[in-house]
């Protein structure tokens, strides 16, 4: 646990990326098992991530992130994009991948599916929206985590035009929405901020205990 902790105080909101420094492979697989892992809502991770490389389409990214140098000199740029709707179909899906995962036979979780099927398809579409923009938060602090505990840096961004975003990547025709992006790399010798002290509410004012 100490070793976590440590690895938490070290990490930070990169803002100058070392571009010529790209994250091997298998480290990159092990940020994506991490992001596969996180816990969600009912288990339905109402989201795609995407993984930019492209220079073309990142440089595109930037302009629509106010310019910002992490989007093209970091390693790779993660899109969170969540499910702007849904219907039975995601259940049905989850329910499905259960029954393989586990062996169980399908009939078995029709009691659980219809319970999830009553509980948030009557939601409205912006509520549903919002709802699964939630969760992409959750994948995201998943990610910053592992990142740290391998020592690669990251910085999450909502600095961007989710609109310009979409459009870019096509997500609107696929139902999804740039929720939240964090871009991955090592930091440059010449980003001051990694030597700024963390600056963090105290204990006492941050918990309460009842």
């Amino acid at each position: 646990m100490n070793t976590y902790i440590d690895s938490l105080n070290w990490r930070y909101a990169t803002k100058k990326f070392d571009s010529a420094k790209k994250i091997q492979d298998s480290d990159l697989e092990k940020l994506k098992e991490a992001i596969q892992l996180t816990a969600s809502s009912y288990g339905l991770q109402p989201y795609k991530v995407l993984i930019i490389e492209d220079e073309e389409t990142r440089k595109k990214l930037r302009e629509a992130s106010w310019g910002q140098s992490q989007i093209t000199d970091a390693s790779q740029v993660i899109v969170f994009a969540n499910m702007t709707d849904f219907d039975e179909s995601l259940i049905d899906s989850y329910i499905s991948n259960v029954g393989i995962t586990r062996n169980i036979d399908e009939s078995n979780l029709k009691g659980y599916a219809q319970f999830m099927k009553s509980t948030l398809n009557p939601m409205p579409k912006d509520f549903k929206g919002t709802w699964t923009a939630k969760q992409t938060y959750i994948a995201l602090g998943n990610l910053l985590s592992a990142a740290a505990d391998l020592k690669i840096d990251t910085c999450p961004m909502e600095g961007f035009d989710a609109e310009k975003y979409n459009e870019i990547l096509g997500l609107n025709s696929q139902n999804l929405n740039a929720a939240v992006v964090a871009t991955i790399g090592y930091r440059s010798k010449d980003d001051e901020t990694q030597h700024y002290k963390k600056v963090r509410k105290s204990k006492k004012e941050l918990f309460k205990t009842i």
